[in-house]
């Protein structure tokens, strides 16, 4: 069984006010050191070619084609992998994109989040709508065919038009992916620690989202994750290994990882890292982790595959709960296979309450 490499770029032209990820501001380029750490820290911990590659941030699109070069030459996938990298468009132009398309890259991911630059510059997002044009068209123009982009659902100020145009200037580019996310208010953020007025109510949030489910699928993009629609195709592989309680191995700072059933993640420092800091264990992948993960995909969980690779039944009380789940518009249910419907994905945290061992 193949394993997915995930590649934290902890470094970003600017914080987002909205942003817990671990990455520092006022970064232009990502310097050659950290590189060549992730190059050592690959060549003590992969078990052998990963079947993904995933260059997640921060902002991923501050390496040059060179470094991201030498660390897929690292890294060695293997033939066929989904190589996926994210970038800001204010920070690619055709060129660039092009160097990462020869680098190895084969599906990019544009943080695009809305098609109106008032609701940008709330975010503090330091691109515009424009530039999100450009970046499709350039990303098109350099080769990517498996290209993703990103929405941001009930900011503040919300309205479906503004969903609509995001959702336009994305088809329109030639997105094959959306990634659509309810705007979370994490504590210690600027926006945790000054909410900015505007912010839809959690009854309207859920509105836009059950909206945004609904458009995205007449223009052709099926939900098959919580908060991830494709055409045929173009489901992301990386993310779905996660989704499966498959193994993957996350090198960075803040960078978890699950191998062999068991987790381990590294400490929220650069320096740390850089330094040679060893991750720290947190314990085994178990059943929980397999209902909440599988319970996030459209497919849904089997009980069988529960039982099968967990040992875990679910019991009358349980079975009876997800009766009233299907009773009420929350779920299907066949006997084996349990899925929730966008509804039920709204309340999944208070159903995996009633579910989880």
């Amino acid at each position: 069984m193949g394993f997915g490499l995930y590649l934290h770029i902890p470094y970003c032209l600017a914080k987002c006010r909205y942003c817990d990820f671990y990455s520092a501001g006022a970064s232009r380029a990502v310097p050659d050191e950290y590189v060549n750490a992730l190059i050592a820290r690959m060549a003590a911990m992969c078990p052998g070619r990963p079947e993904t590659v995933y260059f997640g941030g921060g902002t991923p699109s501050l390496l040059s084609p060179a470094q991201v070069s030498r660390l897929l030459e690292a890294a060695r996938p293997l033939p066929g992998a989904e190589i996926t990298l994210e970038a800001n468009p204010e920070t690619v132009d055709e060129k660039k994109l092009a160097g990462f398309r020869a680098a190895g890259a084969n599906r990019l991911s544009l943080g695009v989040q809305t098609a109106s630059d008032e609701s940008l510059a709330r975010l503090g997002r330091p691109h515009t709508a424009a530039q999100s044009r450009a970046a499709l068209a350039a990303a098109r123009a350099a080769g990517f065919e498996n290209i993703t982009g990103d929405i941001m659902l009930a900011l503040p100020h919300y309205t479906r038009e503004e969903f609509d145009r995001t959702l336009a200037l994305l088809a329109e580019g030639g997105a094959a992916h959306v990634s659509a996310y309810l705007l979370k208010i994490e504590p210690g953020t600027p926006f945790g620690k000054a909410p900015p007025p505007g912010l839809p109510s959690e009854d309207e949030a859920a509105d836009f989202y059950l909206y945004a489910v609904e458009q995205l699928a007449k223009a052709g993009y099926a939900q098959y994750e919580i908060s991830n629609f494709a055409r045929p195709g173009f489901a992301g592989k990386h993310n779905l290994l996660y989704w499966d309680c498959r193994d993957y191995l996350g090198l960075g700072p803040a960078a978890a990882s699950c191998m062999g059933g068991r987790r381990f993640s590294f400490g929220r420092s650069t320096a740390d890292f850089l330094a040679g800091a060893a991750p720290a264990p947190e314990g085994e992948c178990t059943g929980a982790d397999y209902i909440m993960l599988r319970l996030r995909l459209a497919e849904g969980l089997r009980l069988s595959l529960l039982r099968k690779r967990f040992g875990l039944v679910f019991d009358d009380s349980r079975l009876a709960f997800v009766r009233r789940c299907v009773s009420a518009g929350y779920a299907v249910f066949d006997g084996d296979r349990l899925a929730l419907t966008p509804r039920g994905m709204l309340v999944q945290n208070a159903i995996l309450t009633e579910l989880l061992p």
